[in-house]
C-alpha cells in the first residue's frame, strides 16, 4: 500500500502543504481534503513536492482543480522542488509550463504570491553511471 505524509504550516502569508510519498489513488483524497482546508485560510498555497516519490494523474486532476479555484478567487497555487524523475507526470501533461514552480520553498517564498507560471524545461537529470555486469 502507497504511503503519503501530509504536513503544513504557515509562513510569510502562505500555507506550506509538504508532501512526502507517494500521491496515487489511493492517497490523493487526503491531499485533495488538506488543499481545501488550507483554501478556507489563505489564497496562497504552496505545495512542498521535494519529497514525492511518485505522482500518477489522480493526483494532478487534484492539483489542477485547486489551482482553478484558487485562481479563479484571486489566489495562487506554487509548486516548489518538483523532481522530475517523481513527478514527470508535470512535464509529460505540460503542467510544469502552466503553474507557478520553483527550485524549493524558499525560493518560492521569495517570489512572493504575485509570481506567474516561468518558461520551465525538464530539469536536469543526472546521467547514469557506467553499467556493470
Amino acid at each position: 500500500m502507497a504511503e503519503l505524509r501530509l504536513s503544513a504550516e504557515r509562513r510569510d502569508g502562505s500555507l506550506i502543504v509538504s508532501i512526502a510519498g507517494e500521491l496515487d489513488t489511493v492517497t490523493v483524497p487526503e491531499l485533495d481534503t488538506m488543499i481545501t482546508e488550507g483554501r478556507r485560510e489563505t489564497s496562497w498555497i504552496i505545495l512542498d513536492l521535494s519529497r514525492v516519490d511518485f505522482m500518477d494523474t489522480h493526483s494532478l486532476a487534484i492539483i489542477v482543480k485547486h489551482w482553478k479555484r484558487l485562481t479563479e478567487a484571486g489566489g495562487i497555487l506554487v509548486l516548489a522542488g518538483a523532481r522530475y524523475q517523481y513527478t514527470r507526470a508535470l512535464w509529460i501533461t505540460g503542467l510544469a509550463s502552466r503553474l507557478p514552480m520553483n527550485d524549493s520553498v524558499e525560493e518560492a517564498i521569495a517570489a512572493g504570491p504575485d509570481q506567474r507560471p516561468r518558461p520551465v524545461t525538464k530539469p536536469k537529470t543526472v546521467p547514469p553511471g557506467p553499467v556493470t555486469t
